[in-house]
C-alpha cells in the first residue's frame, strides 16, 4: 500500500541571502534601500559597447572578487552567474543555520531560476559554438540550469532539482513552486531563488526592443522611456511549519498565483487580463481579502507598457489602492532573479515596518489618480505585502507574504 502524503501548513522564510547592485548581501541591500540611492550607474565589468551609453545595475565585486570571496580561484566553469548564484545561497543556507546534512536531505529540494543562465558569456559561447576555440572549461556552463548542477555539485543536494525560466516571473514562480512543493508534502525544507548576470545576450536583445533607457529608469513616471537592465541573485530557505521549531522566521509565504494572458511575445495585454488574475489568485490563496493587502511591490520596469498594464490591474482590483512602489528603481531589472530580490525587500517591508520611496518620479502619470510612495515611510504597519512579477509572454505571478507574530 502506498504512504500516504503528509500534507503540511504553513511555509516559512528561515533564511535569506541576496547580492546586487545594492549591496553584497542582506546588510548591504537594506542599507541601500534606506540610503534612497540607486545602485545603477556605470558598468566596470561588463564588456559591452552599450556600457559606454547606458546605464546598468551593475554588483560592484569583479569574477576575481566573487571567487576570492568564495574561495573558488582553483575551481574550473564557474561564469558570472554561478559565482553570483553559490554567493547568495551561501548566504541563506547560513542565516538559516543548516548544516549539511540538511542540505543533503532527501527532504530538502532546490528550485532556481534563470534567464540568460551561462549565456552570460556571450562572446565565448559564439567561439566555442562555432569551433573557433580548442574548446573552454565553460563547455558545460552555458545552460539555464548550469548554475543550479554547479549548487548541487557543491552543497551536496540530493533532493529534487529544477531550474525555471519564465522570463522576468523566473524566480516569483520558484518561490511558489517551493511553497507548492512543502505544503503537498513533497518536500519540508526548499531552497528557492534565481540569478542573472549581465550579458550581451540580453543587452543586445532588450536594445533591440528599444525599451533600454539612457537614464536611470523611473517607474510610474508619465516620462519613463524604458528600463535598466541589472544582475542579481536572491535566495530564500522556506521550512514547513512542522520543521521550524524555535527557529527565526522572516516571513511566511501566504499565497501565489499565476496566470498567462498569451497576449504578445513581450508585451502584456492592455486590459491586465493576466495580472489581474495572478494577483487575484494569490490574495485567495493567502486566504485573506483585498483590503488587507498593506503594500504592493510592484514588477514595475519602467517600460510604457508594463506600467500602464501594472497600474490599469491594480486599480480594476483595489477599491482603495495601498502603498506601491518599484524597488527596480534601485537594482535595474535583475530578469530572473527579479522575482526572489524582491521578495526579499518585501521581507525587509515587513520586518522593519518600512516602505522605500520609488525613485527619480518628476511626474505622475496622467491616465491614473494613483502615484507610487516617494518619500521613506517607516512605522508603517506592513502585515501583508503583495509583490508582483510578470514576465514575457504575458507570464505572470503575484505572491503575497505576510507577517508572522
Amino acid at each position: 500500500m502506498q504512504k500516504k502524503r503528509k500534507v503540511s501548513g504553513k511555509v516559512y522564510v528561515t533564511g535569506i541571502g541576496i547580492i546586487s547592485a545594492l549591496g553584497n548581501d542582506v546588510k548591504g541591500n537594506h542599507a541601500g534601500l534606506l540610503s534612497g540611492e540607486a545602485g545603477i550607474g556605470k558598468a566596470v565589468h561588463f564588456g559591452s559597447y552599450y556600457t559606454s551609453v547606458l546605464p546598468f545595475g551593475e554588483v560592484k565585486l569583479s569574477n576575481d572578487e566573487l571567487r576570492n570571496v568564495l574561495g573558488l580561484e582553483n575551481e574550473p566553469g564557474y561564469t558570472r552567474t554561478s559565482l553570483l548564484a553559490v554567493k547568495a545561497f551561501e548566504e541563506a543556507v547560513n542565516d538559516a543555520a543548516l548544516t549539511g546534512q540538511e542540505i543533503s536531505s532527501f527532504d530538502t529540494a532546490l528550485i532556481s531560476a534563470s534567464t540568460v543562465g551561462g549565456m552570460c558569456l556571450t562572446d565565448q559561447l559564439y567561439e566555442d559554438a562555432n569551433l573557433k576555440s580548442e574548446g573552454s572549461e565553460y563547455l558545460e556552463a552555458y545552460g539555464c540550469g548550469a548554475h543550479t548542477l554547479k549548487l548541487v555539485e557543491k552543497y551536496k543536494i540530493n533532493g529534487f532539482t529544477d531550474t525555471i525560466n519564465t522570463a522576468c516571473s523566473s524566480s516569483a514562480n520558484a518561490i511558489m513552486m517551493g511553497a507548492r512543493l512543502i505544503k503537498s508534502g513533497r518536500a519540508k525544507r526548499v531552497i528557492v531563488g534565481g540569478v542573472d548576470a549581465l550579458a550581451k545576450y540580453t543587452v543586445n536583445g532588450f536594445n533591440a526592443l528599444k525599451i533600454l533607457s539612457e537614464f536611470p529608469c523611473k517607474p510610474f513616471d508619465e516620462n519613463r522611456d524604458g528600463l535598466n537592465l541589472g544582475e542579481a541573485a536572491a535566495y530564500l530557505v522556506l521550512e514547513s511549519e512542522d520543521l521550524v521549531g524555535d527557529k527565526k522566521i522572516y516571513a511566511e509565504i501566504a499565497g501565489y498565483g499565476n496566470s498567462n494572458d498569451a497576449h504578445h511575445p513581450s508585451a502584456m495585454s492592455d486590459e491586465a487580463v493576466g495580472a489581474i488574475i495572478s494577483m487575484k489568485e494569490a490574495i485567495k490563496s493567502a486566504g485573506i481579502s483585498v483590503s488587507e493587502i498593506d503594500y504592493i511591490n510592484a514588477h514595475g520596469t519602467g517600460t510604457p507598457n508594463n506600467d500602464k498594464v501594472e497600474l490599469t490591474g491594480i486599480s480594476k482590483l483595489f477599491e482603495k489602492v495601498p502603498p506601491f512602489n518599484s524597488t527596480k528603481s534601485y537594482t535595474g531589472h535583475t530578469l530572473g532573479a527579479s522575482g526572489a530580490v524582491e521578495a526579499i525587500f518585501s521581507i525587509f517591508s515587513i520586518q522593519y515596518s518600512e516602505i522605500y520611496p520609488s525613485l527619480h518620479i518628476e511626474t505622475n502619470m496622467k491616465e491614473y489618480d494613483l502615484k507610487p510612495v516617494i518619500e521613506f515611510q517607516t512605522g508603517i504597519p506592513v502585515r501583508y505585502v503583495l509583490s508582483n512579477s510578470f514576465g514575457f509572454g504575458g507570464n505572470c505571478t503575484s505572491l503575497v507574504l505576510g507577517r508572522v507574530h
